[in-house]
C-alpha cells in the first residue's frame, strides 16, 4: 500500500530530502526552539507508565520525549532514514521502520497513539480509512488517539472525521492546536482527540 504514499513519493522526486528533513529538526533543537508541544498534550492524557504509540514518528522528537518522562514508546515510521535519526537521536523507544496503512504490532494495547507532522495528509488518499482502523486495532479500550495536521493538504477536515466514524472511532475533543485552543471552522490546523466509538 505504499506505492501512493506522497512522503515516498518527495523523497524519491528528491533523495536528499530525508536527510534535509533530519537536519532541519536537529538544528532546531540546537537553537531552543520548543519541539515537545504534541508530547506534552500526549502526556496529560495518560498515567505515567502508559504505552504510547508515536505513528508516523519521523526522527522521534515527539516519542523521544515522552519516554524521557517515563512512557514505554514505540515509534514507527515509513522512512528508514528517519528510524535511523531516531535511534541515534532518542535512543530507548522501540523504533521501526513500517506503513501504517500494515501495522500489526505484537504486544499489550497501547494507552495513547499520538500521529503528529501532518502524517495522515501524506498517506495515500485509499489506505486512510485503514489507518485509522489500525490505530483503533492497536489502541486500548479506555485510550486516546490524538492525531494533528494543517489545513490544504489535500484532505479536508470534514472528510478527515468521515473516515473516523468509519474507522470505529469517534472524537472526545476537538481543537486547532496542540496548545489546547479550541476548533473553530475557520481554523487552518485540527488536533482530534479520538476515542473508541
Amino acid at each position: 500500500m505504499t506505492a501512493h504514499n506522497r512522503w515516498l513519493r518527495r523523497v524519491a522526486e528528491d533523495p536528499g530530502h530525508s536527510q534535509w528533513y533530519i537536519k532541519r529538526f536537529r538544528d532546531l533543537a540546537a537553537e531552543g526552539a520548543d519541539l515537545v508541544g504534541e508530547a506534552r498534550l500526549v502526556d496529560t492524557m495518560v498515567p505515567r507508565g502508559a504505552r504510547i504509540l508515536d505513528a508516523g514518528c519521523g526522527p522521534g522528537r515527539v516519542g523521544g520525549h515522552l519516554f524521557r518522562l517515563g512512557h514505554e514508546v514505540t515509534g514507527v515510521d515509513i522512512d528508514p532514514e528517519l528510524i535511523a535519526a531516531a535511534v541515534d537521536d532518542h535512543p530507548g523507544p522501540h523504533w521501526l521502520v513500517g506503513d501504517l496503512s500494515e501495522l500489526a504490532l505484537s504486544g499489550p494495547p497501547f494507552d495513547a497513539v499520538v500521529c503528529a507532522g501532518n502524517v495522515m495528509t501524506f498517506a495515500a488518499p485509499d489506505t486512510r480509512v485503514e489507518i485509522l482502523r489500525r490505530f483503533a486495532g492497536h489502541l486500548a479500550p479506555t485510550g486516546r488517539a490524538a492525531i494533528g495536521f494543517g489545513a490544504g493538504r489535500d484532505y479536508s477536515f470534514d472528510e478527515f472525521l468521515g473516515d473516523v466514524t468509519t474507522a470505529g472511532l469517534t472524537p472526545d475533543l476537538l481543537l486547532s492546536t496542540w496548545d489546547l485552543r479550541p476548533f473553530t471552522p475557520d481554523a487552518d490546523f485540527l488536533v482530534a482527540l479520538l476515542r473508541h466509538t
